[in-house]
């Protein structure tokens, strides 16, 4: 028997409860393998061969290990490595196999505070006009832009929905049904301009490119008919990105980014924009504040006469 092969059947019995009995989504559980199995690699080194090996002073280790190598990993990374290392030992001791959990006084690596890097109003009418046409992937793109601007649905979100959980009177799409981290679901309105850009690609593109592939109740297809995948999606923003000569840098997340920020710039309360982006915790909607807060002590220092 392998010297790690108890545990990693312990892992596989870890992953299987994340993913079904926690529901988390395949990329979470998927991220959690690729920590575990660094850390099973870890411990088949040192000759632990069995969960009662597991100690604070091994898991310590493991992490200064991480930190200490020649490319140590960033402090965001780090405490998705110990989060993932806690949660199998909490499950140990859950299930009985281990008594104590020796990464439950482990504090995690203080992370830095990253802003979210928001778009302005102008740059994002810069994007979206950047995918005005008539060709059949420009209607797709519009509307999948307008829609992710409209909304602040995640990529993942968007890609995933299908023409069912577009919702409204006599066909148009007012709200939409998005399901997000969990499979939790929420319903968000469509804007006007949004609602518009899916008619259109829904009328005109979307049963042209449907007959080039096999029937799929996806809203958004790819060009051979298929339902369009994230990878493909970031594409279609990088693409208009660079047609709109920004001259920034964009994340998969821009238009989430810029939505949230919008909102609160333009009197929305945090907890109403924390129902639309699917946060569990106002508190991850509150950096966003931060952003709107900076953006105005940058205009007052800028206009008043008194404030430098």
């Amino acid at each position: 028997m392998p010297p790690d092969a108890d545990l990693a059947r312990h892992l596989e019995r870890y992953l299987r409860h994340v993913g079904i009995e926690r529901g988390r989504s395949a990329n979470t559980v998927a991220a959690y393998r690729r920590d575990l199995d660094g850390f099973l690699a870890f411990l088949a080194e040192r000759g632990i061969v069995d969960p009662t090996g597991l100690t604070a002073a091994v898991v310590t280790d493991f992490l200064r290990g991480l930190r200490e190598r020649s490319q140590p990993l960033a402090a965001s990374s780090m405490a998705r490595a110990l989060s993932s290392v806690r949660g199998f030992t909490r499950f140990l001791v859950e299930e009985g196999v281990i008594e104590a959990d020796p990464a439950v006084d482990l504090d995690p690596p203080k992370l830095p505070s990253r802003l979210p890097k928001a778009l302005t109003i102008e740059q994002v009418e810069r994007l979206l006009a950047a995918t005005d046409g008539e060709e059949l992937d420009r209607l797709r793109d519009k509307a999948l832009l307008e829609l992710l601007y409209a909304t602040g649905a995640r990529v993942s979100e968007a890609v995933g929905l299908n023409v069912d959980d577009l919702i409204g009177d006599e066909g148009t799409s007012e709200v939409v049904r998005l399901f997000g981290k969990g499979g939790k679901q929420r319903i968000v309105p469509v804007g006007s301009y949004a609602r518009a850009a899916l008619d259109r690609y829904l009328v005109r593109a979307r049963p042209v490119l449907s007959m080039r592939g096999r029937a799929t109740p996806a809203l958004f297809l790819g060009m051979r008919g298929a339902r369009l995948s994230r990878q493909s999606a970031w594409l279609v923003i990088r693409a208009a990105g660079e047609r709109a000569e920004l001259g920034i840098e964009l994340s998969p997340h821009s238009m989430r980014h810029s939505f949230a920020t919008h909102l609160l710039q333009g009197g929305a309360d945090v907890r109403v924009v924390q129902e639309l982006l699917g946060h569990a915790s106002v508190a991850t909607t509150q950096i966003y504040t931060r952003v709107t807060a900076d953006a105005l002590r940058d205009v007052y220092v800028t206009a008043h006469p008194r404030a430098r």
